[in-house]
């Protein structure tokens, strides 16, 4: 009840919605009476005049004498008397009025979240590579990188103004359909080449950094300049998968994104006392955040082996457990905690230009977490012991695992086997008699647009598999996006024995409808889908053996 002993009615219900005029209106009266419902515009400019038509049939009017000629009478004003509101009126204009400041403030509210969370985001130009597009229909790939910068830390952390260089690096992939994603950690100590870079400088003009040979992976971040870009073209170069984003991160994001989801449990298999990351902790289970998740991220010498192979294992490990934190503790559903989370997160992030504001951000989160938890698997880049090295400080390649695991990755195969991507074999194109290797005489061309790879693939099935009639026939005539073989009738047996040595799928059989001359060749054109001599050109459904992955939502994972 009101104060003059009415039924309340909330403002918010008053509003109906007119079919007629498409518009809300005010109703002032329950919805149940209809007869004293909100007058339309027409009928309310009739009801205001009413009172002068009843004051001139009163007596009031001209008729009476009451008109500027009449006796007896005062002049009569030229001007309606303005007639009084009704309660009823005063709250229409009340409750409209507030409902408008409602509404405004609202919306300069929404628009100041906006510009604040907008202004939040750092980002860089990183060019030629990457995407403008924040989503897209096909897979997507994510280059999360941590930098282990100083600069703004003072001496907390030791090196103090150090710009920072690529200390922990994961290349995200998400499928096509969204169903799966892989979390390929690449360790910092690995070599490699790092190639030329065009860095984009504060004055608009563009820097090319020289790229340097057999160094450190970390380095092509920081050093000599190198931006985030310089690292999306070393992935690039190292695993042949092309990044379309990054989102770089310092010591503070981890602090800061852990308190503000609440903390991130973890589990120790044992005791941890780590002088130097300054993690102190005992066996079990906890819930870390701010300095103390910051320390347990960086803790390496007193778990493993204690190097950066065995901190990558509790960095997937808290990874994961913030991921379920956020998708299953209310997070994202909870105003409050998104706000703060949003805010955090787009302070501590720096982003490429192609998702460089709150828009963009958003639509990539909520495409990217449609994936299910226990589809997401993180793995760690297969290396072995550097060989040119007595002492072993670095790591390279493995060359036999390493090629096949890029290989699911590009062609989007799921390391957690959601479902087979690759369609089985057609068995009656590969079904029959297999050549012997002396005999099959194949051209190989290259359409994969990578350098030399047509003379690597004819080394490899001469030294590899006996075969001395391959021939190199150079570049294609253009880069092609799948692997061909096109043979004649009689050289079958010549494009079964090849297809089964090069894992190729029965798609990219090509066989024509006349016979070929004897001692001719087959043609063997090789296309994106190549990775290197000796990897299968279909990927297995698989991952290596021995490799390193954790998927997400196994809580039972602790750090040892």
């Amino acid at each position: 009840m009101d104060t003059q002993g009415r039924k309340h009615v909330d403002p918010a219900d008053q509003w109906v919605f007119d079919p007629e005029t498409g518009s809300y209106q005010l109703r002032l009266e329950p919805e149940e009476s209809p007869a004293r419902a909100v007058p339309t515009q027409g009928s309310r400019r009739r009801a205001e005049e009413s009172p002068a038509s009843s004051r001139r049939a009163g007596g009031h009017g001209r008729g009476s004498g009451g008109g500027s000629g009449g006796r007896g009478g005062a002049p009569a004003s030229r001007r309606k008397p303005k007639p009084r509101k009704s309660r009823k009126q005063k709250a229409l204009l009340w409750t409209a009025g507030s409902v408008g400041f409602v509404l405004v403030a609202v919306s300069v509210g929404g628009y100041l979240v906006y510009q604040h969370i907008n202004g939040n985001i750092s980002t860089v130009d990183t060019g030629d590579i990457g995407s403008d597009s924040a989503t897209s229909d096909g897979p997507v790939n994510i280059l999360v990188i941590g930098t282990d910068s100083r600069e703004g830390l003072g001496n907390t952390y030791g090196d103090a103004g150090s710009v920072g260089h690529a200390d922990t690096t994961i290349l995200f992939h998400v499928s096509a359909d969204r169903s799966n994603a892989t979390a390929l950690s690449i360790p910092r100590d690995i070599i490699t080449d790092i190639p030329d870079c065009p860095t984009k400088q504060k004055d608009g003009s563009t820097k090319i950094i020289p790229g340097t040979d057999n160094v450190r992976f970390n380095t092509s971040l920081g050093q000599d300049g190198r931006d985030p870009g310089c690292t999306m073209r070393t992935v690039k170069a190292l695993t042949g998968i092309i990044p379309d984003h990054f989102m770089m991160a310092n010591f503070n994001a981890v602090k800061d994104l852990s308190t503000a989801i609440g903390g991130v449990e973890v589990c120790l298999a044992k005791d941890i006392n780590d002088p130097k990351s300054h993690l102190k902790l005992s066996k079990g289970r906890h819930v870390v955040e701010g300095d103390q998740a910051l320390a347990f991220v960086r803790t390496r010498h007193s778990v493993g082996l204690g190097g950066d192979l065995s901190r990558i294992e509790l960095q997937q490990q808290f990874l994961s457990s913030m991921i379920r934190k956020m998708k299953s503790g209310g997070t994202l559903t909870n105003p409050g905690k998104l706000w703060k989370l949003a805010d955090v997160a787009t302070k501590a992030l720096t982003v490429d230009t192609g998702i460089g504001d709150v828009k963009k951000l958003s639509s990539l989160a909520t495409d990217l977490s449609r994936v299910n938890t226990k589809n997401i698997t993180f793995a760690t880049v297969p290396v072995i012991d550097n060989p040119a090295e007595k002492v072993h400080a670095t790591v390279v390649l493995d060359p036999t695992r390493a090629p096949t695991l890029f290989n699911m990755v590009k062609q989007d195969v799921s390391l957690t086997e959601v479902k087979k991507k690759q369609k089985a074999a057609d068995a009656s194109k590969l079904k029959g008699t297999m050549a012997d290797p002396a005999y099959v005489r194949v051209e190989v061309y290259n359409g994969s647009g990578i350098f030399g790879a047509a003379q690597d693939t004819v080394d490899w099935l001469q030294n590899t598999k006996g075969d001395p009639r391959s021939t190199n026939g150079g570049n294609a005539s253009a880069d092609i996006a799948k692997t061909t073989l096109e043979y004649a009738p009689n050289q079958a047996d010549q494009a079964r024995r090849l297809a089964d040595w090069m894992g190729l799928p029965a798609s990219a059989l090509k066989e024509g409808t006349k016979n070929a001359k004897e001692l001719a060749n087959m043609t063997l054109t090789l296309g994106k889908d190549f990775a290197a001599a000796g990897t299968p050109i279909t990927a297995p459904t698989k991952a290596p053996a021995g490799i390193q992955k954790v998927v997400a939502n196994d809580k039972s994972v602790c750090a040892k």
